[in-house]
């Protein structure tokens, strides 16, 4: 499985309620071994997680299923990423 490097921006209308469902979707990820990592950022503007799939289609795929990307509460981004 690949890595992709998901960022979320806030936008300025973000519904606080759906954070815990987001937050509940990580988790479910976590379990799946799907979710390497997550947290939000310092300055409070999002967050990011490390997601594992196959390829970027199924990359994209999962996080549409995010709540977060549901919402349109924030702008995401999805990256391949070839840490080493």
């Amino acid at each position: 499985m690949n890595r992709y490097l998901v960022i979320l921006m806030r936008k300025p209308h973000v519904d606080p309620t759906v954070v815990s469902a987001h937050r509940d979707f990580l988790a479910e990820l976590r379990v799946q071994g799907r979710n390497e990592m997550n947290g939000p950022f310092g300055d409070g503007s999002g967050g990011a997680y490390l997601l594992r799939a196959n390829d970027l289609a199924e990359a994209i795929a999962i996080v549409q299923r995010d709540p977060a990307s549901i919402s349109g509460g924030w702008k995401i981004t999805v990256h391949e990423w070839q840490a080493s």
